[in-house]
């Protein structure tokens, strides 16, 4: 197999271990979210703080795992390397190193 060849099986198993590793992290942000604050109103407002930063942290992982569940879904469709904006192949090497990855190098540079 040549190093620009889609490996499907193992985007595939990268892609489960992610989510299994995001669902993991995203059980733990909600139980420190889910604890009761503290009855003291100086603690209090710190651990509200953390709740924030925790909340903007649930936000990003809930977003990554969409994008992996995104990811996973093309491969059962047979749509995985395909770009989904233009519809060109998405080079493996990017594949490779963001398994997740729905754009094209070029449709995902016009994105910034």
């Amino acid at each position: 197999m040549t190093e620009a060849t889609l490996d499907i099986d193992a985007a595939q198993t990268r892609l489960d271990a992610q989510l299994a590793e995001l669902t993991a992290r995203m059980a733990h942000l909600e139980r420190d979210l889910d604890e009761p604050l503290n009855a003291d109103s100086s603690e209090q407002a710190v651990e509200m703080e953390d709740d924030q930063s925790l909340e903007a942290q649930a936000l990003l992982v809930t977003r990554e795992i969409a994008s992996v569940k995104r990811a996973l879904a093309r491969i059962g469709d047979g749509e995985y390397g395909i770009c989904v904006r233009c519809g060109s192949a998405i080079n493996p090497k990017r594949l490779a190193v963001r398994p997740e990855a729905a754009l094209c190098i070029h449709c995902a540079s016009k994105e910034g």
